[in-house]
């Protein structure tokens, strides 16, 4: 889809962590490989979602190979690279110094707020979703990060139950909602959030919208 309708849709590569435990090495690797091969065509703008994640402990070894091969391949293909980081903020943090790369995405950052500061010292940005129009805890992530390193998303496919989701299945046109959350909490016109989100999303993954 991204090679069929350039500068509309853009990709993103990566094996995410809770998958790693049925992967083989070769699966690891075959997907690497695609990674490199659709470099060439510039429909891949990024490596990820990758990471570490605690919930997955009996195949945190294998996590920490692959997250450490994919960091390589980020740095070698020069591309950003999107990271999930539940409960593994501060350990990845430590191991993004090991590497150079364009650019780095905290994504659906919820805590610790205490490396917040940090995370925006060294450039990084921050993506929240859904989770921002009724999570309290969000709200406070939100409010403390500036606009300038700020993403949205939808975390997609899945269900949110909250409301105003009540079950329906996650989708991009529940952006506006995100960004309608975050310009109310930082006490903003909607299409100057908009503006700048999309100036943002140019400016990491170096790639236009039409």
């Amino acid at each position: 889809m991204a090679e069929r309708y350039p500068s509309f849709i853009y990709a993103a590569l990566g094996v995410h962590p809770w998958n790693l435990a049925i992967l083989t090495e070769v699966d690891i690797q075959k997907t690497m490989e695609r990674m490199a091969m659709h470099m060439d065509n510039k429909a891949l703008i990024a490596i990820g979602e990758m990471g570490l994640d605690h919930k997955y402990e009996a195949a945190w070894e294998k996590q920490s190979e692959a997250f450490n091969a994919m960091l390589r391949l980020a740095e070698k293909l020069d591309l950003p690279v999107i990271i999930h980081s539940r409960g593994t903020t501060a350990e990845i943090v430590d191991i993004l110094t090991s590497y150079r790369l364009p650019g780095v995405l905290l994504y659906w950052f919820s805590n610790p707020a205490s490396l917040l500061p940090k995370a925006v010292e060294n450039g990084y940005y921050i993506s929240e979703g859904v989770s921002t129009i009724y999570s309290k805890g969000i709200h406070k992530v939100v409010s403390k990060i500036p606009l300038i390193s700020l993403l949205t998303e939808t975390d997609g496919p899945v269900r949110f139950l909250d409301s105003p989701f009540d079950g329906k299945m996650t989708a991009s046109a529940f952006l506006l909602a995100v960004v309608k959350a975050i310009a109310e909490i930082k006490k903003m016109n909607i299409s100057d959030v908009a503006e700048q989100v999309t100036k943002n999303f140019e400016g990491f993954f170096r790639a236009k919208l039409n």
